[in-house]
Formats: C-alpha cells, structure tokens, sequence
C-alpha cells in the first residue's frame, strides 16, 4: 500500500521524466506531495503527454542526456534527492536495430553515468534502474521469467536493458552492497515491466500508439506479428510497483536491495492480435486492421513475467486487466480529442486505480 503521508516533501529526482511513463510517475508523485526534479532530453514526441499536461509546471525540469555525466552529477548533486528512479532510455526495439550504437551509449552507459553520480551524492537513499521485460535471455518459454533467470537480449534493446541490468548488479555489489549498507546508507534495485500502455503515448513503431493514430486518422492499421505474446498492462501498475519498492527500500534497504519484476497475471498475456482487434471493437467508428507479410525485424514470440516476489514480499498486485487497461486508454484519447483537461484525467485515472 503506498502511503501519501511517505512521499509527501520526499525529494525525488527522475531521469526520462519528459517520456511517456516519466510523465505518468511525475503526476502521480506531485499527486503524492513529493518534491520532484527530472532530468532528460525534450520530450521524445509531439504531442507527448509531458507538454500536453504542461508537467514542467508541477516540477523542477532539466534539459539534459544521461550520456554527460558532467550534467547529470552536477543537476543531481543540486537537487540533494533522497529517492532516484532512472528510466531515461532508448526504448524500441526497431529504432535499436536503426542506431544501435546509440542505444547501448544510452541505455548503459547512461546507467553508469547515473550510478557514478549517485557515488558522489551525500543525499541519496534509493536508487531504482527500471529497465524492461526484455532484458531476459528469451527461450519462448509458456511460462514466466523469474529474476534469477538469465540475462540476454537478442536485439540491441533488449541486449542493452540486459547489460543495464549487469552494470547495475555490478555497482550495487561493488559500491552499494547491502552488507554494508551501514557504512553507505544506499539501497539499489532494478525493476521489470512488461508491455506498458496507457493514455498519452505517442510513440513510433509501438502497437497501442500505433492504432491510436490510425484511429485519429481515419486509416488502417498494420500489425506485423500478429501472434506475438506480450504481457500487457496499464502504466499505473508498473508504476505502483516502483513507488512501493521506493518505499521499502527507503525504510529497509538492504532487505529489497535487487532484481523485481512488475508484470500483468497471466490471462493478461495476450496476442498482438487481440489487442488490437479488442481495440478496434472499444473504439468502433469503421476502426479495422490488416495484417502486414514478409519480413521484419526479429521480435521475440513469447514473453511473460513471473511476479511471485513481488506479491510475496512487497505486496503488490496488478490491478487492471487487459481490457480494463483498452478502456482507459480510450477514454483518454476520447477527453484528447475533445480538448479536455488531460491533467484531471489522468489524477482521475489515478483515483481509479488505487480503489
């Protein structure tokens, strides 16, 4: 359970926040009362939810890339935060195959670059590295991937999140170990999400995203791997996942100082397919899709979480299901085009959520 009274003058500093779910976790931790900086690039679309619900305004906002760690130490060590949650990245798979090189500078050594800046902080507490369901090696199991399974990665995506991971667990065991946490008072974790959506995301070449501008456009849509198998789940989850790990690792760091995944319950791994045929049922109005022949670029077929830990031992749990999550994808596109206030629907969203 997260507790408002916890992050309420929390000082918090957010890498990415001007992304998709960075956004999201600003709305949410200014909801909560925290004191928040966030340091990324522009935001990486237009429209994008950041300048949409004008989110500079409820923020200390920097320009800034994780590759400078000049920047980054400097805007870190200025902000004195107590908790760090570091979800700057490149994260597509195909612009990775487009400028891999540019994903791994990045996706890990922006990760060093932030762990480097975290040695030199006398402020932080926790820190937290999100990085992505994809990081596992991926044997296209049925069943779910657990924290110890192997990392791997075969595109330069995934392979980087998996090295992110890697780099992280090599800090944590030489800098922060939790064996002597007394000396460094540092509690380091990474966490694991599956296939997020959510109202607001304007990415390229991501299915939700996708469909969403083919339905303001009037046009078609195209899927690719029709029968692809992802673990879908609606931002807030992810999101409260790493909040309340925030919290247990502030208050007992050395006890959750590791690896969490924060996936959707199985019957939410759903095919690519029936995403979208679910959302061109909820969104009507002629919407319709084909399916794309011939080759792509290699996406993994199966992927799915197992989240026992975290239920065990954080006690959290996904909240919304699959179609629960199409609704409110929905609804907030439908308030985005009638000019709606976008800030209220998401705390609205939020609200929801947490009953």
């Amino acid at each position: 359970m997260l507790e408002k009274s916890f992050w309420k003058e929390k000082k918090v500093f957010i890498t990415g926040h001007t992304g998709f779910k960075g956004s999201w976790l600003c709305l949410w931790l200014h909801s909560l009362g925290a004191e928040i900086t966030g340091y990324a690039l522009p935001p990486p679309t237009h429209p994008s939810l950041f300048e949409l619900c004008r989110i500079d305004r409820f923020i200390h906002s920097i320009t800034g890339d994780v590759r400078d760690i000049g920047s980054l130490t400097n805007a870190l060590n200025a902000a004195k935060p107590e908790i760090v949650i570091h979800m700057a990245a490149q994260a597509l798979v195909r612009e990775s195959y487009k400028n891999p090189a540019e994903t791994y500078s990045t996706n890990v050594i922006g990760t060093v670059n932030l762990l480097e800046a975290t040695r030199s902080s006398r402020s932080v507490r926790v820190v937290i590295n999100v990085t992505t369901d994809k990081c596992y090696e991926n044997r296209e199991w049925c069943w779910g991937y657990r924290e110890n399974d192997p990392m791997g990665g075969y595109d330069p995506y995934s392979n980087s999140k998996a090295c992110s991971e890697l780099v992280t667990s090599c800090y944590r065991n030489s800098f922060f170990n939790p064996k002597d946490y007394a000396a460094h008072s540092v509690a380091v974790a990474t966490a694991r999400s599956g296939n997020v959506i959510g109202g607001g995301d304007w990415a390229p070449d991501r299915l939700v995203p996708d469909c969403i501008k083919a339905f303001l456009k009037g046009e078609k849509i195209i899927i690719r791997n029709p029968r692809a198998i992802r673990p879908w789940q609606h931002v807030l989850d992810p999101l409260s996942g790493y909040l309340l790990l925030a919290q247990k690792l502030y208050e007992k760091g050395p006890e959750y100082a590791e690896a969490w995944n924060f996936g959707p319950d199985d019957k939410n791994a759903r095919t690519v397919q029936w995403v979208v045929k679910k959302l061109c049922e909820k969104w009507g109005k002629n919407a319709f899709y084909e399916i794309e022949r011939g080759a792509h670029p290699h996406e993994s077929f199966s992927l799915k979480l197992d989240c026992s830990k975290a239920k065990d031992r954080l006690g959290w749990r996904p909240r919304w299901t699959i179609e629960q999550a199409i609704d409110n994808v929905i609804e907030w596109t439908l308030a985005y085009i009638e000019k709606k206030d976008l800030v209220g629907v998401c705390l609205k969203q939020m609200i929801t959520f947490k009953r």
